[in-house]
């Protein structure tokens, strides 16, 4: 299932992590971990990533989150989120 997650950056840890120089290794790891088919970075909220990716199983969920959790006291979301191909194939079961 295709998900967008959203992970709020703690501004005083990730500061902290910028500072240090691990950033880029920390958003490399993610991706290479995640391979999101797409990646946006925003300062909504503070830094935020917004990662779109597939997530086969639910037990996932802590291997993709927890890494935020920990380096950088994220806050972090999970949803669902479908394409145009994706909803016209929902729209069509609907009959």
């Amino acid at each position: 299932m295709r998900m967008m997650m959203k992970a709020r950056l703690d501004t005083q840890a990730s500061n902290k992590v910028m500072r240090e120089g691990g950033m880029p290794d920390l958003v490399g790891a993610a991706m290479a971990r995640l391979k999101p088919e797409a990646a946006y970075f925003t300062p909504e909220g503070g830094r935020t990533m917004i990662l779109f990716f597939d997530m086969r199983d639910s037990s996932e969920l802590p291997s993709a989150a927890d890494p935020f959790f920990q380096e950088l006291g994220a806050h972090v979301t999970f949803q669902p989120v479908m394409n145009f191909d994706e909803l016209q194939r929902g729209l069509a079961a609907l009959g």
